[in-house]
């Protein structure tokens, strides 16, 4: 009796080791663990952190760019065939559309386009490049090639100066044009969370209330082309 209980003392001793060894493996993997996964998230945090930060330096020194350079103020003269539309840009609710619109306007894309689609007591559209020609058919169905993030914050109100774009249906990331834009000249507020805005009229409302008077066809387009002949940076 007395060897087989000094056995079961040896042998409750031996289990108890193994225990014992057991959880403090399990214990020191999950603290490994932990560990690596607060390293990955660290560098992953420290990577967002750098992209962030390449970002804000490349659109502070498109803003500082701007400032510098008279030739590209944020006003801009819309000169067409029936008078002169002048057109305060909105960088801050649109900084992408109104550093688009610049570069357009500098390397003289507007020239010679018209406002193809004009509706009385809504809206006049210009910016197509394939208006430049004497073919009506495709008026309204061209552009650079490229679209542009919504960046949806402004308000419709008269004057406003927004990008136009593809429809809900085969652009639901409601994606601007590259360079179709419109001029409200009624109610528009529907339209609201839909559309970018990124100008205003500062001068020429009378212009553009003018052009919305005019003639037009079945698809809303000017009997007589109303030709945007040049638009240039205010000076």
């Amino acid at each position: 009796m007395r060897l087989t209980a000094i056995k079961l003392t040896v042998f409750a001793s031996l289990s108890l080791s193994i225990f014992l060894l057991g959880c403090g493996d399990k214990k020191t993997d999950t603290s490994d663990t932990k560990k690596d996964n607060t390293t990955q998230n660290q560098q992953q945090t420290t990577q967002n952190t750098k992209k962030t930060d390449t970002l804000q330096t490349k659109t502070d020194t498109s803003k500082t760019g701007d400032t510098k350079d008279s030739k590209e103020s944020n006003t801009v003269i819309l000169k067409t065939s029936m008078g002169d539309i002048e057109i305060e840009l909105n960088e801050k609710d649109a900084p992408n559309h109104v550093a688009n619109f610049k570069k357009l306007v500098k390397s003289g894309f507007y020239n010679g386009t018209t406002f193809h689609r004009v509706m009385a007591g809504f809206m006049i559209q210009g910016g197509d490049p394939n208006s430049k020609d004497a073919d009506r058919s495709n008026d309204g169905q061209g552009g650079p090639g490229y679209t542009i993030p919504a960046e949806i914050k402004g308000k419709h109100v008269k004057g406003s100066v927004a990008a136009a774009r593809l429809g809900d249906s085969v652009n639901p990331k409601k994606e601007s044009s590259g360079s179709q834009f419109y001029i409200v000249t009624g109610e528009a507020s529907h339209l609201d969370g839909q559309y970018t805005v990124f100008g205003q009229v500062t001068k020429g409302m009378d212009v553009a209330l003018k052009i919305e008077k005019v003639k037009t066809d079945a698809a809303d387009n000017p009997i007589d082309k109303v030709t945007i002949n040049k638009v240039e940076f205010k000076k």
